[in-house]
């Protein structure tokens, strides 16, 4: 058999990868802080960043996830998860309630 033995990565030809640093990585924090509408296109020519390297800092180093067109982070408040139990209860016992429909349309 011909196969490797080592698992280790074998040198590559080409630059690596400079523009994900923690000093980037601060900044897209920072821009993002100042301003959540900003999209990865806008980050990455302030930033003169490539626009596969914001975006990976944004969803890998911080965490965020694109929610209409726009990043956020990924946690919710507790007041937000309260709410979206209270929705998803009341959403239940409508579905639940045989006599909704007729209940409103009596109004």
């Amino acid at each position: 058999m011909d196969g490797r033995e080592g698992v280790e990565d074998e040198p590559r030809s080409g630059r690596p990868c400079a523009s994900k640093t923690d000093e980037n990585v601060t900044k897209v924090r920072d821009l993002m802080r100042s301003d959540r509408r900003l999209t990865v296109r806008m980050i990455s020519s302030v930033l003169d960043l490539n626009r596969q390297t914001v975006h990976k800092i944004l969803t890998f180093e911080l965490g965020m996830q694109n929610i209409c067109a726009k990043l956020v982070p990924k946690i919710h408040t507790n007041e937000q998860k309260e709410n979206r139990r209270n929705v998803c209860l009341d959403l239940e016992r409508i579905k639940n309630d045989k006599n909704f429909f007729q209940t409103c349309h009596n109004r």
